[in-house]
């Protein structure tokens, strides 16, 4: 008959179970939280050629390693894993495959040297296989928009059907970001989503109210699951940016200005060439017509063939025109500024602009006139009268 065990002998036992239990624990979890991330797979078709291991970051991409691939085209890449949530990408000549890394430790990648950036296929983590299919959107969009620019500048289409395709175009691919950002606003695939561009700019509008919903959704997220990644940090700050501006209700009335005891308010916008141009310094000294106009309207065509005449005729006596951009299409602006004398600037935000704002611009075209000392000294009602309110100031 075994002889019952002792209290004090059942204690002691219960705290060395414990400690065992928990080497064991803290043992597993130093095996499945290792400090590495491994990509491997395998590439067909890419002989002697080399790829490359690169972390895409906020505003620069740096490169981590190579590996010149053999006739069996295997490769392997391990790599610090990152602090937070980080994007990644491999590179075969001007092709890319891009990842993110999160809690995953090992990727699989497949593919194939010709279509490497679109028929790869990727094993180990979800958000990679949607990041995957936010790519293809995204490439189909961009395919699809240059295919409509080409049209345009053939003149095959004419200028609102331009602007309407581009534009569902456009939404097309949000269609397909939205449901990796509305239903997992937390995952790197709606990061990575949030951020697709064309040619520089981003699908999703800083400066539009619906789009600026899906910033919100993923700033949030990210704030509250990872709070220390810069990446949340930077997310958060555009928002909160983008918001002011939407919110923001600071219009200065210039309504009824008819005196030159207001001088003007300046403007620091972009060209076609992408280099700032401020009104100031084409105002030094000469009177300035401003416009803030829509490329896209019907009426634009009508209006720059006003203003051309009307600066073809003035402009040996100083006269220039700083015309402002609220279009929301940048290549539909480029396009159709191209060609004229004057400055042609684009505002960004669009209808949103805090700077037609505190013009008091509250429909276009809004037409002001500067006169040679810098003071704005006319709001024109009537493109009919403008010829006649720039003789006054010249």
């Amino acid at each position: 008959m075994m002889k019952q065990i002792s209290a004090k002998s059942q204690s002691v036992i219960g705290v060395w179970l414990l400690f065992v239990v928990g080497i064991c624990i803290l043992l597993f979890t130093a095996c499945n939280n290792t400090s590495d991330f491994t990509v491997k797979g395998v590439v067909s078709g890419a002989d002697g050629q080399t790829m490359y291991l690169e972390n895409v970051g906020i505003s620069n991409v740096e490169l981590i390693d190579s590996v010149k691939l053999t006739a069996a085209g295997k490769f392997k890449f391990t790599h610090k894993r990152p602090d937070f949530p980080d994007f990644y990408r491999l590179r075969l000549n001007n092709q890319k495959i891009n990842f993110s890394i999160d809690s995953v430790e090992t990727i699989t990648i497949a593919a194939d040297a010709g279509t490497f950036a679109t028929s790869y296929s990727v094993e180990g983590s979800e958000n990679c296989k949607a990041i995957k299919a936010i790519t293809l959107a995204q490439l189909d969009a961009n395919q699809a928009i240059g295919k409509l620019r080409k049209e345009y500048e053939d003149k095959h289409i004419a200028d609102t059907t331009y602007r309407a395709r581009i534009i569902e175009t456009a939404e097309a691919y949000k269609e397909v970001a939205r449901k990796y950002i509305y239903s997992a606003p937390m995952s790197t695939a709606a990061y990575y989503a949030l951020f697709q561009q064309i040619d520089g700019l981003l699908f999703f509008d800083l400066y539009d109210r619906n789009d600026v919903k899906a910033y919100g959704a993923v700033a949030t997220s990210y704030d509250h699951f990872y709070p220390g990644s810069p990446r949340s940090k930077h997310l958060y700050n555009l928002t909160l940016q983008s918001m002011k501006v939407l919110r923001a209700q600071r219009p200065v009335n210039l309504d009824d200005v008819k005196t030159t005891e207001i001088s003007f308010l300046d403007i620091e916008l972009p060209n076609l060439k992408g280099e700032v141009v401020k009104l100031s310094s084409v105002a030094e000294g000469k009177p300035v017509i401003i416009n803030f106009t829509a490329y896209q309207a019907e009426w634009s065509p009508a209006l720059n063939m006003a203003l051309g005449e009307i600066y073809t005729k003035y402009h040996g006596q100083g006269l220039d025109i700083y015309q402002v951009s609220l279009d929301s299409d940048a290549h539909f602006w480029k396009n159709a500024a191209s060609n004229l004398p004057w400055v042609a600037v684009r505002d960004p935000q669009s209808v949103y602009s805090q700077i037609a704002g505190l013009y008091n611009v509250k429909q276009l075209p809004a037409i002001f006139i500067l006169d040679r000392k810098g003071n704005l000294v006319k709001r024109v009602d009537d493109v009919k009268n403008l010829e006649a309110d720039v003789k006054a100031v010249l």
